[in-house]
């Protein structure tokens, strides 16, 4: 009988340690798993039976108090939504602007509803074009008749314009911001020197455009004469908008305004430092008053409610858009306007939303093609543009839609530019918002070479190859003339195809296009005066403009329907838990929240898309890129 094979100490050694890794392991996943399990079955009995909607008294104040950003569609799932609202997280604070277009609509004739609060202070900046939407919804319930009230400890003069539509304006006496009206501004870092004379990195940059100066930064140490001379051009044309609008709400000369902007240092002075009081002397305000004053005033106004913040009967946006969609009908046969988001950087592939993909948008559009129930298609655009191919899949399912007989009416957003006015111009007709910015009709390729930076550490690259311009896209090696011509051949086609596409879609000649394209930005006004823009108006309103081409009949004898990647159903039922009041004090009150939340990443946008488009996997060589750098601050 043959006795075990005895292990040596080594070896001993080994398994040992193995195996106390091992069950160490698995010890902390069963911990692990033991935590997180009665959190999630109090979480489903939370969303069970504690999710029940309150309902809805007469004389409630909505309470529209945005927190993140608008956007036209949400960029994180419902769970982690609902995660950060509950954890007070700043990660995924985003405001969906059809839900406040909606609540608003919806206040503005709601009898339930007595009167609106307005609190900016924890909206992000967001675009121009979305704030003055918003901000025509604020005045018509305004309006209508119903008590606008604004509140803030400080408004930057993104949120004024929305909290000047109010009749009243209240600033806490002890503000430290004031009300900041101080113009648009467009800085960016250049990096010329950093890369060639610090690292010695060598960017090559291919364009056609005299002001398409998106990849600007690589090759300059500071913006060029055009780059500025368009910049100042279309954001002067938004910033006298936003003063005109101020203006008009609050009944003050826009010249004053900008007066104020001009000399915001010696007023300031003059105040002795005061910012709140100088707010009052200029009439952007109705008055100075603490929260807790506010609140008084809105309880003595509505009625009192003791379990309440504030002490006053309200309801917040998001309990009041689960009231206006509980009451819709949940069975709807009525012919359908489709709507199709596309938001973000335009690349290839199928990509998540928040971002614009060439694959997954494409099959967003071609399932409204297919779908017999729709009869025609809105696509929003907001999107400062991206890889010209994916651009391109887009703008082919769009002309496919209107082969099949549907029609397509493009709204812009906050912004169409460069690939985003790609995907647009073949549609029936385009609506924007005058503050929209749009335009950017150029192309651009980068191509960057290390040689001089690898010489720099003493690693130099050699070899053979078997045809001249084999391997004359490493990296390693300097660029090869031959090779710039072949890639600049390739960017002046890019740029020949989108002038003539736009050109056709517009009905102009090539050389008419060309003279407002050169990859200038324009603002909607401008863009509507050069023909590249067909209609100011909403959202709504292009929603109307497809029923009505597709002879829909009255607004009652049809449906708006997003078509939209569907949440996944654990996303949806976690997202569902953590929405109830119990769901979030639980979430508030354990360690559970901050692990799942522990991270926040910031770049800068120049290096994120151009590196994420240069790191695509594929034989493809040279990528010529439609993208536009042109978000004001």
């Amino acid at each position: 009988m043959n006795e075990p094979r005895r292990r040596g100490p080594i070896a001993s050694l080994v398994i040992g340690v193995w195996n106390t890794v091992n069950f160490t392991r698995r010890l902390v996943l069963n911990l692990l798993f033991l935590l997180v399990l009665p959190v999630l079955a109090l979480l489903l009995l939370a969303a069970l039976f504690g999710g029940r909607l309150t309902p809805l008294e007469s004389r409630t104040t909505l309470v529209f108090a945005p927190e993140g950003r608008l956007v036209e569609q949400y960029t994180c799932d419902a769970f982690s939504r609902s995660l950060a609202h509950a954890t007070h997280s700043h990660d995924c604070k985003e405001v969906r602007l059809r839900d406040v277009l909606s609540a608003l609509h919806a206040a503005r004739t709601d009898k339930r509803i007595e009167r609106v609060v307005v609190n900016v202070q924890d909206m992000e900046p967001s675009g121009f074009a979305s704030l003055r939407e918003v901000g025509a919804a604020l005045a018509a319930v305004r309006a209508a008749g119903k008590q606008v009230v604004a509140y803030g400890d400080g408004f930057s003069q993104g949120q004024y314009l929305l909290a000047a539509q109010a009749n009243e304006i209240y600033l806490d006496p002890m503000s430290s911001g004031g009300v900041m009206l101080d113009g648009l501004a467009s800085y960016r870092q250049f990096f010329h020197t950093a890369l060639q004379d610090k690292l010695g990195v060598d960017v090559h940059l291919f364009k056609v455009g005299t002001f398409k100066s998106a990849a600007e930064p690589y090759i300059l140490d500071a913006a060029s004469p055009a780059s500025k001379e368009a910049d100042l051009y279309w954001m002067g044309d938004i910033w006298q908008r936003m003063l005109a609008d101020i203006g008009k709400a609050r009944g003050i000369n826009p010249a004053l305004l900008s007066n104020y902007a001009n000399t915001l240092p010696d007023a300031v002075a003059a105040a002795h430092g005061d910012l709140a009081q100088l707010a009052l002397q200029q009439k952007l305000v109705t008055g100075l008053k603490t929260e807790e004053e506010v609140d008084t005033l809105l309880t003595q106004r509505g009625v009192a409610d003791d379990n309440a913040d504030g002490g006053y009967r309200q309801v917040p946006l998001d309990a009041y858009l689960q009231h206006i969609n509980s009451a819709l009908p949940q069975a709807d046969n009525r012919p359908q306007v489709a709507v199709v988001v596309a938001e973000g950087e335009i690349a290839g592939g199928k990509l998540p939303a928040g971002k614009v993909g060439g694959e997954s948008t494409s099959a967003l559009l071609r399932q409204a093609r297919d779908d017999d129930d729709v009869k025609a298609v809105v696509l929003r655009v907001n999107s400062p543009g991206g890889e010209v191919f994916a651009s391109e899949q887009i703008r082919r399912e769009v002309a496919a839609l209107k082969t099949a007989g549907k029609p397509v009416v493009v709204s812009m957003g906050d912004v169409a530019a460069s690939g985003g006015y790609w995907i647009s111009m073949n549609a029936d007709r385009i609506y924007a918002d005058p503050s929209t910015i749009t335009g950017s009709i150029g192309i651009f390729g980068l191509f960057p070479t290390l040689d001089r930076s690898l010489d720099k550490l003493g690693v130099h690259t050699d070899g053979v190859a078997t045809a001249k311009y084999a391997g004359a896209f490493d990296l390693t090696r300097s660029l090869d003339p031959g090779v710039a011509t072949t890639v600049q051949a390739v960017i002046e086609k890019g740029y020949r195809d989108f002038t003539g596409r736009v050109a056709n879609a517009r009905g102009k000649s090539v050389e008419q296009i060309d003279s407002i394209a050169q990859g200038r930005v324009w603002s909607g006004a401008q863009a509507k005066d050069r023909g590249l823009v067909d209609a100011f108006g909403s959202l709504g309103d292009a929603v109307a403009d497809a029923a009505s081409r597709a002879k829909l009949g009255k607004p009652d004898a049809w449906q708006t329907r997003y078509i939209e990647d569907s949440t996944t159903p654990l996303s949806q039922l976690l997202g569902g838990m953590l929405q109830s009041r119990a769901g979030i004090a639980l979430l508030q009150h354990s360690g559970s929240a901050e692990l799942l939340l522990a991270r926040h990443v910031q770049e800068q946008p120049v290096f994120r898309f151009v590196q994420d488009a240069l790191a695509k996997p594929g034989n493809q060589r040279v990528k010529a890129l439609a993208y536009c750098f042109c978000t004001p601050q």
